[in-house]
Parts: C-alpha cells; structure tokens; sequence
C-alpha cells in the first residue's frame, strides 16, 4: 500500500512529521525523489538526515529517484542519501541518462546498490521490458565519464533557461514557484481566473498553442495539485519567448 506524502505549496519542503504519520508497522520501504519533480525542491541535509534517521529507526529500505542529480541551481548541491552514515547498505539509487544528458527516448538508466538490492532489480526488470538500447549503452558508459565541466555547465545552462522563462510566466501574471533543480516550474494558475490546472491544461493548446502538464495528475491529494501546473524550460531560449508571448493572449 502506497502512502505518499506531499510537498505542499508555497515552499515544498519535506515535513518529517507527516512523513512519520504516513508510516504504519506494516511499511517496509520508503521512496525518496530529490530534485523532485514536479515542484523542483531539492532536500537539504536537514531533510534528508530526517530520512535516515526514521530508515534507522524502523530499518526501512530506502529507493531514492536521483534523476535530475546534475540539475541544479543557485549554487546548491544534491546529496545523495546512500552517502549519509549507514545508509550505503540501505539505499537503492536509481538515475538516468535521459536527463543529464538530454536523451530521454533512449530509456537508459541505471541502478546503485548493495549486491543483495541490485539483484532483486535485475530479477524484477527481466520480467518489465525484454531488453535496452544495446548501442546506445556504451554512448551512455562514455557519456558518464565526462569531465565535471559538463555537469556544471549544464546546470548554468538550465539555470539561465529557468529564470527566463519564469520572469516570462511573473509578466503574464502568473504566480511562479521558482524551482532549485529539474527543469521544470510550477505556477499557480488563480490570478489567471482559473482554479482548475486539468481545465487550464485542456484549454491551453486551443487558446494559446501552449501546453502545460498540470500537478493534479501527480497528487494522491488532489486538492493540494488543482491549482498548480507545470512548465518545462528545457527548450530553445527562441521556443520560450515564443510560449511566453503565446501566454500573454490569456491576460489581455
């Protein structure tokens, strides 16, 4: 039985009490994304050791989604939680190359963790999909042997993208919840009339030519999601002007 524990707005933090409420005697696993998608956190060391400190206490296994781990801003760093004291043993960590490296439909991914973990995953995943993109594993194996260079310059890029296009989403006259990782920010959609992110996201391709995805679709509580849409940036800095001056039509 999933018990998620939501990030809520306005600042998306982790509250470890909720997320101790959500656990039961039956709980065996905890599930951790960070840089999270959709709102952009990126937990912090206070965050995360409250994490540890509840997988310590009850002896959870910990799956940790890192796939935005080079994606991030402002000088912040993500820390890996298999990194923390006692938690090599205990944590799973699975990442991807579809987001560091801009291939997402190569579906090239990859797992790290104690023996006995990674072999529960490769049992599991004979029985998912058949097999990957052979050829395109070496490029991925070569790809992850860059110089840091690239890394950070990635994040500089992306770092210019998210503030363009926030400053673009401010002057259309939503409210912007600027992000700390991925590449992807939300906004509430209220000053624009709407109270329905599924509605706005249903009327944006025929009023504007724009899409957006909205949060209600990742809410187990759809109530805190209604408002709140997502925007990616990771796009030609000409694409973004161009949405940007798209989405000014919805407040004229």
């Amino acid at each position: 039985v999933r018990r998620p524990v939501t990030l809520r707005a306005p600042d998306f933090r982790l509250d470890p009490d909720a997320l101790r409420a959500a656990l039961s005697p039956r709980t065996k696993v905890l599930l951790v994304n960070t840089p999270h998608n959709p709102t952009g956190t990126v937990l912090d060391d206070d965050e995360l050791q409250s994490i540890v400190d509840i997988a310590r206490e009850r002896d959870l296994l910990v799956i940790t989604d890192e796939v935005y781990e080079h994606l991030t801003f402002d000088g912040l760093r993500h820390r890996p939680l298999a990194t923390f004291d006692g938690m090599r043993d205990k944590t799973l960590t699975i990442s991807s190359a579809g987001k560091t490296f801009s291939f997402t439909g190569w579906k090239v991914g990859w797992a790290v963790g104690p023996a006995h973990l990674i072999r529960a995953v490769t049992t599991a995943k004979q029985f998912l999909t058949f097999t990957s993109g052979a050829p395109l594993q070496p490029a991925i194996a070569y790809a992850l042997g860059l110089d840091d260079a690239y890394f950070g310059q990635l994040a500089v890029s992306l770092q210019a993208k998210r503030d363009r296009l926030c400053a673009g989403l401010r002057d259309v006259g939503l409210t912007v919840f600027v992000p700390q990782g991925t590449y992807f920010v939300t906004t509430d959609i209220r000053p624009l009339g709407y109270a329905d992110g599924v509605r706005f996201c249903l009327d944006l391709p025929d009023r504007c030519g724009v899409v957006a995805i909205p949060h209600e679709v990742f809410y187990d509580d759809k109530q805190a999601g209604r408002p709140l849409v997502r925007w990616a940036f990771c796009k030609q800095d000409d694409v973004l002007d161009e949405a940007v001056r798209r989405l000014r039509t919805l407040s004229g």
